[in-house]
Parts: C-alpha cells; sequence; structure tokens
C-alpha cells in the first residue's frame, strides 16, 4: 500500500467513524437530556458496557489481531482464505452463543464484578434487566468484527466503517420514538415513567443494532467473494494456530478491560459518576475513535504484507506517516478538551435532567482524559509493530504492568480525590504501556524506527497546537456569554470550533507541521 492509498484508507475509515461519533454524541446528548445522570442512566451504561468489554476482548482486542495476519497471508499467498474465514467465523459463532447463554443467566454476579456500589439500591435491578436484554449484542458484533476484518484485509474499508453508524442512528430513533409513546406507568418510588420506559427500550435497542451491524458486513463480504454459510465448526491446524496465536492477545485485551472494570467499581461508590465518566469518555473517544481506530485498521494489514516480503523500508514508511498523521489531528484534539472542557461539556450534555453541577464534573474528567489521549493513538500506532510480526506476548507483557499501575492509582487515589482518580489512573495507564511499547520496539529493526520527516515535524505540531490552544481561550472570552444562551450556544460553540481548527490548519501549514495538499489529495483518492 503505498503512502497515498495509506492515508486514503486511513480517511475513508476516519470519515465514516467521525459519522458515526457524530450520532454517537447525538445518542449521548439524548440520553443526558432524558435520562441525566440518575438510577436510570448509570444502570443502562453499566449494562451496555458489558457486552461491549467482553466485545473487545474476543473480537476487536485478541481475535482480530491475530486473525487479521493470518488471513492477509493467505488472501496474498493464493491459498484458501475464504475457507479459514469460513472456519474462524462459525467457531466464533458457537463459542459466544453458548457464551451469551450463561451471562444472561450470570448477570447478577456480572453487573457485581462491574458495579458493586450498585447493590443495595434500584440501580442493581435496573442493570440487570437491561443486561439480559442487551448482552446477547457481543454475538452480534463480535461476528461482524471479524467480517471487517476480511474487509479490511481485502482493502474494503467502506461497509466495516460505515457498520457502527447503524448502531448510533437506530439508538437515536428508538429513543425519540420511546419518549413520544409512553405508558402510564404507577411508579410507586421507582424511576419516573420516562426514565424506566427509555432505559428498556435502549436496551432492546443494542441486540437490534448488532443485527444490524451483522446483517451490513455479510452483505460486503459476500459481494467481495467471502459469503459466510451456516454450518457445524471444523477444528483445523490453521484454527489452532490462530486461537495459541490469540491467547495471548485476548489475555492482554482482558488485562485492558479490567483496567475499565476497575474505573467502573471505583465510579459506582460515587453517586453520579458512572455517568459523568462515561459522557466525558464520548468526547475523547471522538477523536480516538476517528485516529486511533482508522490508524489501526489501515496500519495492521499494511505492516503485515510489507513485513512478511521483507520491505523494512516500506514499513517503516508506512509506520511514520501513519504515527505522524495520528498526532497531527489528536495533539491538537488533546489541547482543546484540557483548554476548553466546559463550554463543550456545558453546549452538548446541559439540558433536561443533566444539570450545571454535572456539567461540572464531567468537564473535569474531559480534562484528564484529554492528557491522556495522545497515549491512547499513540497504543493503535504501535500495537500493529508486534501483531504484524505475530508477536502477542509482549503486548500482553506491557498490559499487566498498565494494570497494576491502573488499579494502584484509581484504587489508592479514589480515598483522597473522589471519582476523577477513575480517570487519571487511565491517562497514567495509558502512558505507561506506550513508554513500554516503544522501547519494546527499539528491537525490531528499521520498520520500527522514526524518520527525518516524522522528528522534523513533530516539534511543530506540538506548537501550532499550543498555539491554537491560546485562540481557543481567545475565542471563549470573546463569545463568552453566546455560551450559555439557549438561542445562540450552538453557534457559539461552533465559532470556538471553526477558530480553532482554522487556526491549528493555519498554524500548521506556516510551521511546517504538515502539508494541507497532503490532506488534499488522500481525499481525493479516497472520494
Amino acid at each position: 500500500m503505498k503512502p497515498i492509498r495509506l492515508m486514503s484508507g486511513f480517511l475513508t475509515v476516519g470519515v465514516w467513524t467521525l459519522l458515526s461519533r457524530v450520532f454517537g454524541f447525538a445518542r449521548d446528548i439524548m440520553i443526558a437530556g432524558y435520562l441525566g445522570t440518575g438510577p436510570a442512566a448509570q444502570a443502562f451504561l453499566i449494562a451496555f458496557s458489558l457486552p461491549n468489554m467482553f466485545r473487545r476482548f474476543f473480537a476487536e482486542g485478541a481475535f482480530n489481531m491475530a486473525f487479521v495476519p493470518m488471513f492477509s497471508k493467505k488472501l496474498e499467498g493464493d491459498e484458501d482464505a475464504q475457507t479459514f474465514a469460513q472456519d474462524a467465523f462459525m467457531f466464533m459463532a458457537v463459542v459466544l452463543s453458548v457464551f451469551s447463554v450463561i451471562a444472561v443467566l450470570a448477570m447478577p454476579w456480572l453487573v457485581t464484578a462491574m458495579a458493586s456500589g450498585f447493590r443495595g439500591d434500584e440501580r442493581f435491578d435496573l442493570a440487570v434487566g437491561y443486561g439480559r436484554i442487551a448482552f446477547p449484542y457481543i454475538l452480534f458484533i463480535s461476528l461482524a468484527a471479524l467480517l471487517s476484518g476480511v474487509l479490511n484485509a481485502a482493502g474494503r474499508f467502506v461497509a466495516a466503517a460505515a457498520a457502527p453508524v447503524l448502531l448510533n442512528v437506530i439508538f437515536v430513533i428508538v429513543m425519540l420514538i420511546a419518549a413520544r409513546y409512553q405508558p402510564d406507568y404507577a411508579t410507586g418510588g421507582l424511576p419516573t415513567p420516562r426514565d424506566w420506559h427509555i432505559g428498556w427500550a435502549l436496551a432492546l435497542a443494542v441486540p437490534v443494532g448488532g443485527i444490524a451491524q451483522l446483517a451490513l458486513v455479510w452483505w460486503a463480504a459476500r459481494r467481495a467473494g467471502f459469503a459466510m454459510t451456516l454450518r457445524w465448526p471444523r477444528w483445523t491446524p490453521d484454527l489452532k494456530k490462530l486461537f495459541i496465536i490469540a491467547g495471548p492477545a485476548a489475555l492482554a485485551g482482558g488485562v485492558v478491560q479490567v483496567n475499565l472494570l476497575v474505573g467502573r467499581q471505583v465510579a459506582s461508590y460515587f453517586d453520579g459518576a458512572v455517568a459523568w465518566l462515561s459522557y466525558a469518555d464520548r468526547l475523547y473517544q471522538l477523536p480516538l475513535g476517528v485516529v486511533g481506530i482508522a490508524i489501526g485498521v489501515v496500519l495492521l494489514p499494511d505492516l503485515s504484507r510489507k513485513l512478511r516480503s521483507g520491505d523494512e523500508a516500506g514499513g517503516r514508511q508506512a509506520f511514520n506517516r501513519a504515527c505522524e498523521l495520528s498526532l497531527a489531528l489528536t495533539i491538537p484534539a488533546a489541547v482543546a478538551l484540557i483548554v476548553i472542557p466546559l463550554p463543550l461539556v456545558s453546549v452538548l450534555f446541559e439540558r433536561g435532567s443533566f444539570n450545571s453541577d454535572d456539567t461540572a464534573a464531567t468537564a473535569l474528567a474531559v480534562t484528564v482524559y484529554g492528557l491522556g489521549l495522545p497515549a491512547f493513538v499513540l497504543q493503535k500506532a504501535l500495537q500493529p509493530l508486534y501483531f504484524a510480526r505475530e508477536d502477542t506476548r509482549r503486548p500482553f507483557g506491557y498490559a499487566v504492568v498498565a494494570m497494576v499501575v491502573n488499579a494502584i492509582v484509581a484504587v489508592g487515589l479514589s480515598i483522597y480525590i473522589g471519582y476523577i482518580a477513575a480517570a487519571l489512573a487511565t491517562t497514567i495507564a495509558g502512558w505507561v504501556m506506550v513508554w513500554q511499547l516503544w522501547r519494546g520496539s527499539r528491537s525490531m529493526g528499521e520498520a520500527a524506527t522514526f524518520d527525518a520527516r516524522f522528528k522534523y515535524r513533530f516539534w511543530r505540531i506540538v506548537f501550532a497546537s499550543v498555539l491554537m490552544g491560546g485562540l481557543l481561550m481567545l475565542a471563549v472570552l470573546l463569545v463568552g456569554p453566546g455560551l450559555g444562551m439557549v438561542g445562540v450556544r450552538y453557534g457559539a460553540l461552533a465559532f470556538v470550533v471553526a477558530v480553532g481548527i482554522v487556526g491549528y490548519f493555519g498554524l500548521g501549514q506556516l510551521l511546517g507541521a504538515f502539508r494541507l495538499a497532503e490532506f488534499k489529495a488522500a481525499m481525493k483518492r479516497s472520494s
């Protein structure tokens, strides 16, 4: 994959991921408005996080990282890639079907493991009920992730990148319908009728969204010549090799999920904190999703091809351009989250049941997550160096160290600084992970080294981002009152964001941090 194709693939995935995140914002804005940070909101957020946690463990975090290099090798070597994908698809379908049944039956224990602070109040029963409806999502989304890996390895990024949009569109539609047509419940001390009704509707939307995503990528894979059919799975030498490689990656993914689990456990003991951290997570996940996921999806197959062919120079070029582009978009986003979190949270979320106290608490979490954003993206760029070499053992060891750091900070500091210890622990653990990945890559040869162009541009990207932060503060001072006025708040925030975007790209061009022509060329190629 040439640099221009790498960038075009990155932008294709990034644009669709951005669209998904926009609908995700609409979803969370509506949840905040309807449910605020009350019991129904906290219960649903925990219930939704359960299948997502295991999804990252089984599919995106481990299985796909092992599957994509093996599938790419078969695809380019004229081997039977179709049969390998079919066997992996059916094996995952059977295993996750059994796992979903067990999880639904064990939901009270899973909710306790995720948020033991809920026990003894209404949040617990709601989370168990919502979780039993939502959990089968793991089956559909994990199969969709595998088919997305097939499409990405084949160089077809659009359907896989577009699939997550469906989930958030379905969430928005379901909430609008649920808010419009509400049964007349007699609550008797339970959440308000709207909270109760919308919470159950949201839980139902989760598996429906998973089915829609699976249907889209299944159709796209069939059109690409990789039709999946239903049959009993076969245990083959290729599957055995796949699971040997995926095993350490699955453990590493499990360690990452333990980090999230620790954070939610801490948050569950502070009323409203589960929702505060979740809404803050949505803000920093926007650039993380657009940049980090796009880099991981496009870079892994490209690196795998180049390293297998012995093209160390090409691998180095791909790695450096991925890091360069990701940091050029991530560092200014991190600066924005640190500099103007209060206006962002206030304009986007403060309405209905979400009040000014919720805004202040969420904004603090946004700032802390912003400090870790570059680390979260750099992990996405560094990990393919290992996975492309089918090395999953070292990332597992690094993840264990990061897990210990996360647990010590989150639990130890929660006594002194409350819920924000969970966000701080995530950020510190993220940087610890990056340091380990970078240090370990020093033994990988030329493909894992930074070239002169990256070194030249990196500090200019940082400088342009800092200057942009100053422009953002000036813009907020200029339109300050407008950010609190219902009729003009969105326009005022749009002005602030526009000042940041124009200022950053203008300064970046002048300072030599990047060339706008490179972005334009990649956009033309991806269109």
